[in-house]
Protein backbone atom coordinates (compact mmCIF):
# COMPACT_ATOMS: atom_id res chain seq x y z
CA UNK A 1 0.00 0.00 0.00
CA UNK A 2 1.93 3.35 -1.13
CA UNK A 3 0.83 6.69 1.14
CA UNK A 4 -2.12 7.88 -1.37
CA UNK A 5 -4.06 4.86 -0.64
CA UNK A 6 -3.18 5.13 3.35
CA UNK A 7 -3.93 9.10 3.09
CA UNK A 8 -7.18 7.83 1.37
CA UNK A 9 -8.24 5.43 3.89
CA UNK A 10 -7.42 7.56 6.69
CA UNK A 11 -9.66 10.41 5.40
CA UNK A 12 -12.59 8.41 4.43
CA UNK A 13 -12.33 6.83 8.16
CA UNK A 14 -12.03 10.85 9.51
CA UNK A 15 -15.20 11.28 7.76
CA UNK A 16 -17.04 8.31 8.46
CA UNK A 17 -16.40 9.06 12.27
CA UNK A 18 -16.98 12.57 12.03
CA UNK A 19 -20.86 11.82 10.47
CA UNK A 20 -21.26 9.04 13.06
CA UNK A 21 -20.91 11.41 15.83
CA UNK A 22 -22.72 13.94 13.80
CA UNK A 23 -25.82 11.58 13.72
CA UNK A 24 -25.40 11.04 17.34
CA UNK A 25 -25.30 14.81 18.34
CA UNK A 26 -28.77 14.87 16.33
CA UNK A 27 -30.37 12.27 18.93
CA UNK A 28 -30.29 9.66 16.28
CA UNK A 29 -29.80 5.51 17.01
CA UNK A 30 -26.59 4.47 15.06
CA UNK A 31 -25.45 0.57 15.36
CA UNK A 32 -22.27 -0.34 15.41
CA UNK A 33 -21.30 -2.02 11.96
CA UNK A 34 -19.65 -5.36 13.74
CA UNK A 35 -22.34 -6.43 16.33
CA UNK A 36 -25.18 -4.32 15.49
CA UNK A 37 -25.41 -2.68 19.02
CA UNK A 38 -26.29 0.86 19.55
CA UNK A 39 -23.79 3.15 19.76
CA UNK A 40 -23.99 5.71 22.84
CA UNK A 41 -22.70 9.34 23.24
CA UNK A 42 -21.52 9.67 26.80
CA UNK A 43 -19.21 11.82 28.95
CA UNK A 44 -15.67 10.06 29.82
CA UNK A 45 -15.78 8.57 33.49
CA UNK A 46 -11.74 9.22 33.24
CA UNK A 47 -11.45 12.98 32.47
CA UNK A 48 -14.44 15.94 32.38
CA UNK A 49 -13.22 17.42 28.66
CA UNK A 50 -13.90 13.98 27.36
CA UNK A 51 -16.90 12.46 25.49
CA UNK A 52 -17.03 9.01 24.52
CA UNK A 53 -19.03 6.98 21.48
CA UNK A 54 -19.19 3.72 22.02
CA UNK A 55 -21.24 0.27 21.59
CA UNK A 56 -21.92 -2.17 24.74
CA UNK A 57 -19.10 -4.75 23.33
CA UNK A 58 -16.63 -2.54 22.58
CA UNK A 59 -15.90 -2.93 18.54
CA UNK A 60 -16.92 0.88 18.21
CA UNK A 61 -14.95 3.21 20.69
CA UNK A 62 -14.59 7.13 19.64
CA UNK A 63 -12.99 9.49 22.43
CA UNK A 64 -13.86 13.03 21.94
CA UNK A 65 -11.77 15.79 23.12
CA UNK A 66 -14.43 18.94 24.33
CA UNK A 67 -11.86 21.68 25.48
Amino acid sequence: MDFSQLNKKSAKSFNDQKALIKKLSQGRVVNCPSCQQPIVLSLSQSTSNRAVAQCQQGCTFIELDLA
